[in-house]
């Protein structure tokens, strides 16, 4: 297994991958709705929006390729700084916006305001999606992905450490294994829910 940055010509293996690991996440069910006939097509429309903003602002993507070079694990960040999106992806951003519709915008960015970053401390790198192909699963591959990114961050002299949400109640407990404490924990709707975690560089802070 290797794990190591990817290139921008990535995008649609990477997409792939998340689309395998996030088939039936909260988050992805609350936005497309949670018994919407076509969840299936449109999720690669709305990961792949969440993936080519990454690209869009040159922000890195560590991939987990196995003995074959197929890629089956992926985490992709958002760098310490605030760096604005060429105009060009504001306007594929409204395009698919267009196309997913209305109620599923509005419903993505009520998720997205109950995540207020205003609770982690210092500059960081964020851990927007990070996703193992189901047939991968269990083998170690996440917390190698995690690993990366943590020595990405300590490598950064603009990092103070890692931050990430999760919306799975189980999730919590292993990234506390992983370093994280719980900084909030936020209601978006009532079958959604929220954890904003925090790891800084070197391990937990008191």
């Amino acid at each position: 297994m290797i794990v190591a940055p990817l290139d921008p010509i990535d995008v649609d293996e990477v997409v792939a991958v998340l689309c395998d690991a996030f088939h039936d996440y909260p988050v992805m069910r609350f936005v497309l709705g949670a018994e919407d006939p076509e969840f299936a097509r449109r999720l690669p429309v709305l990961i792949g929006l969440f993936v080519r903003a990454r690209v869009a602002r040159q922000d890195p993507v560590e991939g987990a390729r196995d003995a074959a070079g197929r890629l089956v694990g992926v985490a992709t960040l958002t760098r310490p700084g605030d760096v604005a999106a060429p105009a060009s992806f504001a306007a594929f951003r409204e395009e698919t916006w267009a196309a997913l519709g209305a109620a599923e915008r509005a419903r993505y960015e009520a998720f997205a305001a109950a995540g207020d970053r205003s609770v982690i401390p210092g500059p960081h790198y964020y851990l927007n999606m990070l996703g193992v192909r189901r047939g991968h699963a269990g083998q170690g591959i996440g917390g190698r992905l995690l690993a990366a990114v943590h020595a990405r961050s300590l490598a950064d002299p603009a990092s103070a450490g890692v931050a990430l949400s999760t919306e799975d109640p189980a999730n919590v407990p292993l990234y506390e294994h992983a370093g994280y404490r719980v900084l909030a924990r936020r209601r978006v709707s009532p079958g959604l829910e929220t954890w904003s975690l925090w790891r800084p560089n070197g391990g937990v802070s008191s």
